[in-house]
């Protein structure tokens, strides 16, 4: 589970606990680390606003739901680019994507920044334990092992073992399917190709199974046994715990009771089929993450019927990591700390279920950008529990917030800001805009890396070569083959009104803008149709305020 770390990485963590334990006697230490609330930190990945609590007509989610009525959920939260390593590594580091190098699913940020201090690693040196299971980081092999976490989960304590099966199925036709697809596919396009993605089982299953089988499930557990033996062992020590829920990723597998939540003649699909009127041809995918799964068809739209069953999977899913949560919080209470903790629960981006003709992430659009984020903490108001606010935030905020929340100093590279004051007061004017960025979606594979000639050669070519074409219709002179594949940028600003995304080489960042897409909160809240054409004088002043930058934009409250 832990990375091998080096020596002068293991000197550099020696060296910041012992700066740490020297800022007060020795005799004062216990006393401040006792009275440290703990926090809980509840990851999910790919969930998108679609909660009771933000409005969904169809959602099961009982859990999550109760914690926003008691806490302060975000209306407007944005993650720094919608896929999973590069906000996730945003979000740990306090930094933003291209200042840390991440803008793809294979970049491991450590590499990149191999002396940057995370949110975990900060609190483990200011006295905190800090452990995880699930998803926190990308994966397991970027998990930052030793560096973030001060001890391993209770895997000791458990009763139950972790399912092991082939694509992580519980029925053997399923585990069978994705073995044959794997084996097809590096025998037809080699090992690489296989590794990156292609050959997959279904895209959804549903088995009468308990909740722990799949890993959701199996994480959860393991989480409230690393709990119950974090007290045990340093009852007066605060922890900060990690617990990543993978689902709603694909592949959609939940327990069937989750799926008989729903009546499937009740799921809507969504109106909105097609592509932005006058939008970037770059700027949509051509839902690559969906279409290897077995059963998916490999270009052309999903049907109607097809389409209710992913949205029936997806939901199924949203209500078994809303077991899940509801089952962590619950152990809190057990343990008599809940009066003691934070729980602070986000999602690293949001999902297409159909929007815009597509399905899956990596996109620039409100769909896509726009994240579920709620906190909840023992001091908040009581006139504010409940309470939503409107005000623009970013996942990037996180750090600096629970480090003011716990009382502990900001390192210096933090590019967010910390949103404690609006725990006060929801209504607080905020941040004039939110910023989010991805690389040329279109011709980029799904993990957001350029396209490979392997992947030109599958089952995909087809589809890229015309995507490629609607793209060099467009944009006519301006098309280049490595800007587009390699160097292009879609930069999306939000503001309270506006969605701005302006496309230029990220490698030459005082360029002309190569395209850009202007949608109307106001009148389009779907983002149906880009206006940036029809209005070019307030495109250049909103252009001045992009390129102000994330600093140029933040509250007036903070410096």
């Amino acid at each position: 589970m832990y990375k091998k770390i080096s020596l002068r990485k293991s000197i550099g963590i020696l060296m910041l606990l012992v700066s740490v334990c020297s800022c007060k006697p020795k005799e004062d230490k216990k006393e401040v680390i006792k009275n440290k609330p703990n926090i809980l930190f509840i990851a999910i990945d790919d969930l998108r606003p679609e909660l009771g609590s933000y409005g969904s007509d169809i959602a099961v989610t009982p859990n999550l739901d109760r914690l926003a009525s008691d806490g302060l959920q975000f209306e407007r939260a944005y993650c720094q680019q919608a896929i999973c390593s590069p906000s996730r590594a945003s979000l740990m580091t306090g930094a933003r994507p291209e200042t840390i190098g991440v803008i793809e699913n294979y970049t491991y940020f450590r590499d990149a920044n191999p002396d940057i201090i995370t949110l975990p690693q900060h609190f483990w040196a200011n006295g905190y334990e800090t452990a995880y299971t699930g998803k926190i980081y990308h994966n397991t092999e970027f998990g930052d092992g030793e560096l973030s976490w001060s001890r391993a989960p209770a895997l000791d304590k458990m009763k139950i073992k972790p399912t092991q099966t082939p694509g992580g199925f519980a029925l053997p036709e399923n585990q069978e399917m994705y073995r044959e697809n794997k084996a097809e596919m590096i025998a037809k396009y080699g090992a690489d190709a296989a590794k990156r993605g292609l050959g997959k089982g279904p895209a959804y299953e549903s088995a009468d199974v308990p909740d722990y089988i799949y890993e959701d499930g199996y994480n959860t557990e393991l989480a409230i046994a690393t709990l119950k033996d974090m007290l045990e062992k340093n009852p007066d020590k605060p922890f900060f715990l990690g617990l990543g829920m993978k689902k709603p990723h694909l592949d959609w597998l939940a327990p069937k009771k989750y799926w008989d939540l729903y009546n499937r003649d009740s799921i809507k699909l969504t109106t909105q089929t097609t592509a932005p009127i006058n939008g970037a041809e770059m700027g949509l995918h051509p839902s690559f993450e969906l279409r290897v799964r077995s059963g998916i068809p490999k270009k052309g739209p999903i049907d109607d019927e097809l389409a209710k069953t992913l949205k029936h999977a997806y939901l199924a899913c949203v209500s078994y990591v809303d077991a899940q949560i509801g089952k962590m919080i619950a152990a809190l209470d057990e343990a008599g700390i809940r009066d003691n903790t934070i729980i602070v629960v986000w999602s690293d981006h949001g999902w297409h279920l159909g929007e815009m003709g597509i399905w899956g992430k990596a996109t620039n659009y409100e769909i896509s950008t726009r994240v579920p984020m709620m906190i909840w903490t023992p001091d908040m108001l009581k006139e504010n529990r409940g309470k939503k606010t409107n005000a623009l935030v970013e996942l990037v905020d996180i750090y600096p917030t629970l480090c003011e929340l716990t009382g502990i100093s900001l390192p210096g590279h933090l590019e967010g800001q910390s949103f404690v004051p609006l725990l006060t007061n929801p209504e607080l004017e905020w941040k004039d805009a939110a910023f989010s960025q991805f690389p040329t979606p279109a011709l980029r594979e799904w993990a957001a890396n350029p396209l490979s000639q392997g992947m030109r050669e599958t089952y995909f070519g087809p589809l890229i070569e015309e995507v490629e074409a609607r793209i060099i219709e467009q944009q006519k002179e301006k098309w280049d083959r490595n800007l587009f594949e390699n160097n292009l940028m879609g930069y999306a600003m939000r503001t309270e009104q506006y969605r701005l995304i302006v496309w230029k080489d990220y490698t030459q960042p005082a360029s002309e803008p190569i395209f850009i897409e202007l949608f109307d909160h106001e009148t389009d809240p779907n983002e149906t149709v880009n206006i940036a054409g029809q209005n070019p004088k307030l495109v250049n002043t909103l252009l001045v305020q992009f390129n102000k930058g994330w600093k140029g934009n933040r509250a007036k409250q903070k410096n």
